[in-house]
C-alpha cells in the first residue's frame, strides 16, 4: 500500500510539474544548466545508472545520498526564501496604485490652472488690440483710395494729353504716354462698372484706332503704292510713329511692314518679269545683286527709321526669296522647261545654295517663323553625313575610303537653306538623266581600258588585286551622291539610287562576269567542262596563271563592291528623307554580287578539279588485280600533288587579302574531288587484296595532303579551318572503309556482309553491288550475298521512311587514325 500510495504522489507530481516547451526553453535561456536534475527529459533510472555504473561503485552510496541530501536541503532553503519574499508583494503594489492615482489628480489640477489662466491673457490682448486692428484698416484703405485717386488723375490728364497729342502728329511723345496710359488702365479693370471709367477706357480705345488709322495713312502718303518716288531720306515723324505702332495693335505694325516691303520690292517684279531676258537661269546673278544692292539702299536711307526689332533687312530679304522662288523661278520654269540643261540647272542651283548662305551669314531667321509670306519648308531633318565636310573641300578628289569612315548625321545650321533652291526640285529630272549618261560612258570606258590594257599580270601589284576601275566607280557615286544631297533630299535621291543600281548590276555584267575565263574558250585550249584525255601522260588544259590571277583579281574586286554596295545604301539612308528610307534597298545588287563570288570560286574549284581527272582516269585503269606488292604511292596520286602544289600557292596569294573566300573555295574542292574520287575508286574493279592494300595507302596519301591543303607550299604554317578539316576526314574516311570492305574476306558471307554495315554505314543495294564487283565476285555469288544484305540490313525505326540509307554512328577520325597506322604498320612488316 505504501509504494502505491508513493507511486501515485510521483505520478500527480509529474502532472504539476509537467511544463509547454515554450515555457521550458524560457527556463533555459534564463536559467542556464548542465545539471541532469534540470533537464526536461529527465529519467531517474538512467541518472541512478550513471552514478552507479557497476556493483562496485555501490560502496559509496551513502556518500552519494548525503549529497543528495543535502542538495535537496539547499532547494527547500532557496524555495522557502522566495515563498517569504513574495508574501508583502501585493500589499506594497496596491500602495504604489494609490500614490499614483493621488499624482495624476494634482497633475489635472495644475493643467487646468494654466488653461485658465492662458485664456484670461488671451483676452487682455484682444482688448488692448482692438483699436490697433482698427487704425491698421483705416491706413490700408485710406492708401488704397489715394493711389486709386493719383491713377485716377493720371489717367484722365493722359487721355487729354494723348488726344491733344494725335492730332498734333506728336508721335514720340505719344509712344511713352500712350503706354503709361494703358498700364494705368490695367488697375482699373475691377471698376469697369462705374460710368466715368467706362468712358475713360473708351476714349483710350478711340485714340489708339484713330493713331493706327493715322500712321497708315502717313505712311501711305510717305510710300505710295503707285505714282510718286520714294523720299530722300528717313522721316523723324515716320520713325516715332513706328514707336507707337509697337504699342498698338499687332496688325497695325503687320501692316506697316507689309506695305513698306512690296513698295520697296515693286520694282523688281517688274525689272524680272518672266518675259524679261534678265528672268532666265543664265542671269540669275543679276536677281541676287539686284538685292544685295537695294538692301544696301535700304539700311542707308531707312536703317534707322524702323525699330531694330522689327528685322527689316531681314524681312525684306526674305520677301524676295519667296517672290523668287514661288512667283519668278518656278513659274518662269515651267514655261520654258525645255530650255533646261544641266550644266544651266547646276550653275543655278550653286548661285542660289551660295545667295541662301550669303544670307544666313547675315541673319539669324528670326522672321522666318512670323514674317509675311509662305513659311519656308525647312531642311532641319535632313541627314546628310556629308555636311560635316570642311568649307571649300573638293568633295570629286575625295578617296572612295571616306565613303566607309563612319560619320553622325549633322542637321544643317543654315536657316535659310531651301528657301530660294527648293524651286528646282521639280526639274532635278535633267540631273539625273545627265548622271545616267555620264555613268552609261563611264561603264563603256572601263570596258574598253579592261580590253585595251588586258587582264592583270601574275607577279605584279594588280596580281589578285581590285580592279582600278571599281574605286573610281565608287568614287564618283559618293561625289553624285554629296552634289544630289546638296539638291535636294527627296525623290531626286530615290532616282539616283535607281540610276545607281542600275550601273552597279551593269558593273557586275560587263566588267566582272563578262571577263571571266569562259570554260569553253579556244583560246589556250581550254576545255574544262569536257572529259579529260584518256591516254596515259596526257593532261588536261587548264587555266594560265594569269588567267587564274585574273579570276581573283575579280573575285576581290566582287568582295569589294559587296561590302561597299552595303555602306553605300546606309549613306543613302541617311541622307535621304526619313519616309523615303524604306525605299532603298541595294539588295538585288550585292546578291549580284556574291552570284560573281561563287561564280568566280566555282572556276578555281572546275580548273583544279579537271586538272586532276586525267589522274583519276589513270587510276581507274590500272590492273589492280595484277598488283604483287606494295610500295610507294602510286604516279596517279604524284600526279594529283603535282596539280594542287601548282594551283593552290596561286590562288592563296593572290586571295591574301579575302582570306574567308580561299576557304571557301578549299571547302568546295574538297566536296568536289573526294566524291569523284569514291566513283573512280568503285571503278577498279576487280582488286586484289595487295591492290587494295596499295590504295589504301594512296588514300592515306591523298588524305593527308588534302588536310593540308589550305597551307600547301606555304612557308607560314596554319592550321586549317575546323570545318574543313571535318570535311575531308569525312569523306576520306568513307574511301577508307570501302577499301578495308574490299580487303576482308567474304567467306563466310555473314561475317562479311555484318562487317560492311558496320564499316560503311550504307544500306543502298547499289553501293554492296560495287563493292562485290571491286571484289571480283561472279554473279551467281553476287546474287546471294545480295539477298542475305538485305536479310541482314537493320530495321529502320517506326515513323522512318523506308529508303535505303542507314543512320551508323560512324568511327571517330581518332579511331580511324589508329587503324591507319596499324595498317601502315602491317604493310611496312610485308614489305
Amino acid at each position: 500500500m505504501m509504494e502505491e500510495e508513493e507511486l501515485e504522489f510521483a505520478e500527480d507530481l509529474e502532472a504539476i510539474l509537467h511544463l509547454t516547451p515554450e515555457v521550458q526553453l524560457a527556463i533555459e535561456q534564463v536559467f542556464p544548466s548542465q545539471d541532469p536534475l534540470d533537464r526536461a527529459d529527465f529519467n531517474a533510472v538512467e541518472y541512478i545508472n550513471t552514478l552507479f555504473p557497476t556493483e562496485q561503485s555501490l560502496a559509496n552510496i551513502d556518500d552519494v545520498v548525503n549529497k543528495i541530501r543535502l542538495k535537496i536541503r539547499r532547494l527547500d532553503d532557496n524555495i522557502r526564501t522566495v515563498v517569504r519574499g513574495q508574501t508583502n508583494v501585493g500589499q506594497d503594489g496596491r500602495q504604489a496604485l494609490e500614490e499614483a492615482q493621488i499624482a495624476i489628480q494634482q497633475l489635472f489640477g495644475k493643467i487646468k490652472d494654466i488653461k485658465d489662466k492662458a485664456e484670461k491673457s488671451e483676452q487682455m490682448v484682444k482688448e488692448i488690440t482692438r483699436d490697433i486692428k482698427q487704425l491698421d484698416h483705416a491706413k490700408r484703405h485710406l492708401t488704397t483710395s489715394i493711389t486709386t485717386l493719383n491713377h485716377l488723375h493720371m489717367l484722365a490728364g493722359g487721355v487729354d494729353s494723348l488726344e491733344a497729342m494725335t492730332r498734333k502728329r506728336q508721335y514720340g511723345e505719344v509712344a511713352n504716354l500712350l503706354q503709361g496710359v494703358v498700364n494705368v488702365l490695367e488697375h482699373f479693370h475691377k471698376y469697369m462698372g462705374i460710368p466715368q471709367i467706362r468712358q475713360l477706357s473708351e476714349r483710350v480705345k478711340a485714340a489708339q484706332s484713330e493713331l493706327g488709322t493715322q500712321i497708315l495713312a502717313d505712311f501711305e502718303e510717305a510710300f505710295p503704292s503707285q505714282g510718286s518716288k520714294r523720299p530722300g531720306g528717313p522721316s523723324n515723324v515716320l520713325r516715332d510713329a513706328c514707336l507707337v505702332a509697337n504699342v498698338l495693335d499687332p496688325r497695325i505694325k503687320q501692316e506697316i511692314i507689309k506695305k513698306f516691303i512690296r513698295q520697296h520690292l515693286s520694282e523688281y517684279l517688274v525689272l524680272f518679269q518672266e518675259n524679261q531676258d534678265v528672268a532666265w537661269l543664265d542671269k540669275i546673278d543679276r536677281r541676287y545683286a539686284w538685292i544685295k544692292r537695294q538692301l544696301v539702299d535700304y539700311e542707308e536711307k531707312y536703317g534707322r527709321m524702323f525699330p531694330e526689332e522689327w528685322c527689316m533687312t531681314e524681312r525684306i530679304a526674305v520677301e524676295f526669296c519667296h517672290i523668287t522662288r514661288y512667283t519668278n523661278l518656278a513659274k518662269v520654269m515651267r514655261t520654258r522647261a525645255k530650255e533646261i540643261e544641266v550644266k544651266l540647272l547646276l550653275f543655278a542651283i550653286q548661285r542660289t545654295t551660295n545667295f541662301e548662305g550669303l544670307l544666313a551669314k547675315r541673319f539669324t531667321g528670326c522672321t522666318l517663323t512670323d514674317g509675311p509670306g509662305k513659311k519656308p519648308e525647312s531642311p532641319l531633318d535632313s541627314t546628310n553625313p556629308f555636311l560635316e565636310d570642311e568649307p571649300g573641300e573638293d568633295v570629286g578628289t575625295e578617296k572612295e575610303e571616306d565613303l566607309d569612315r563612319p560619320r553622325k548625321p549633322k542637321a544643317p545650321d543654315n536657316p535659310f537653306h531651301g528657301i530660294v533652291s527648293k524651286c528646282f526640285e521639280p526639274h532635278l529630272y535633267v540631273y539625273i538623266e545627265s548622271q545616267d549618261k555620264n555613268l552609261g560612258e563611264l561603264i563603256d570606258r572601263f570596258v574598253a581600258d579592261f580590253r585595251a590594257q588586258g587582264p592583270p599580270k601574275a607577279g605584279t601589284e594588280e596580281g589578285g588585286a581590285v580592279l582600278p576601275s571599281c574605286a573610281d566607280l565608287f568614287v564618283y557615286y559618293k561625289k553624285c551622291m554629296v552634289q544630289c544631297s546638296q539638291l535636294s533630299t527627296g525623290e531626286p535621291m530615290i532616282a539616283l539610287t535607281t540610276i545607281f543600281q542600275k550601273y552597279l548590276r551593269e558593273y557586275a555584267w560587263k566588267i566582272l562576269s563578262g571577263n571571266l575565263p569562259k570554260t569553253n574558250s579556244n583560246s589556250g585550249g581550254l576545255t574544262i567542262s569536257s572529259l579529260l584525255k584518256e591516254k596515259e601522260g596526257s593532261e588536261a588544259a587548264k587555266f594560265t596563271v594569269d588567267e587564274l590571277c585574273l579570276i581573283c583579281s575579280i573575285l576581290s574586286t566582287a568582295e569589294y563592291c559587296l561590302a561597299t554596295t552595303q555602306q553605300l545604301e546606309e549613306k543613302l539612308k541617311e541622307k535621304v528623307d526619313k519616309v523615303l528610307v524604306e525605299r532603298i534597298n541595294l539588295t538585288g545588287e550585292m546578291d549580284t554580287f556574291s552570284t560573281v563570288i561563287s561564280n568566280s570560286i566555282q572556276l578555281l574549284v572546275q580548273d583544279l578539279d579537271a586538272a586532276c581527272d586525267p589522274a583519276l582516269t589513270a587510276m581507274s585503269k590500272m590492273p589492280w588485280q595484277s598488283v604483287e606488292h606494295v610500295g610507294d604511292q602510286s604516279p596517279y596520286v604524284t600526279s594529283v600533288i603535282m596539280h594542287i602544289k601548282q594551283n593552290v600557292p596561286i590562288i592563296r596569294d593572290n586571295l591574301a587579302s579575302t582570306r574567308k573566300y580561299f576557304t571557301q573555295f578549299c571547302i568546295k574542292f574538297t566536296n568536289s574531288f573526294i566524291p569523284k574520287f569514291i566513283n573512280h575508286l568503285f571503278r577498279c574493279k576487280p582488286i586484289s587484296m595487295v591492290g587494295a592494300e596499295q590504295l589504301l595507302l594512296d588514300t592515306h596519301s591523298l588524305k593527308t595532303v588534302l588536310l593540308d591543303l589550305p597551307s600547301i607550299g606555304s612557308q607560314v604554317l596554319r592550321k586549317a579551318p575546323a570545318s574543313y578539316t571535318k570535311i575531308v576526314v569525312k569523306g576520306m574516311t568513307r574511301a577508307e572503309m570501302i577499301l578495308k570492305v574490299v580487303m576482308a574476306p567474304h567467306e563466310p558471307p555473314v561475317v562479311f556482309v555484318d562487317n560492311y554495315i558496320k564499316l560503311l554505314a550504307d544500306g543502298n543495294p547499289e553501293t554492296f553491288q560495287k563493292i562485290l564487283d571491286m571484289k571480283g565476285l561472279k554473279r551467281s555469288e553476287q546474287s546471294s550475298m545480295l539477298e542475305l544484305f538485305r536479310q541482314r540490313l537493320p530495321t529502320p525505326p517506326s515513323g522512318a521512311d523506308g529508303g535505303p540509307s542507314l543512320s551508323f554512328s560512324a568511327p571517330t577520325p581518332e579511331q580511324e587514325s589508329s587503324r591507319i597506322r596499324k595498317l601502315e604498320k602491317l604493310i611496312k612488316k610485308r614489305l
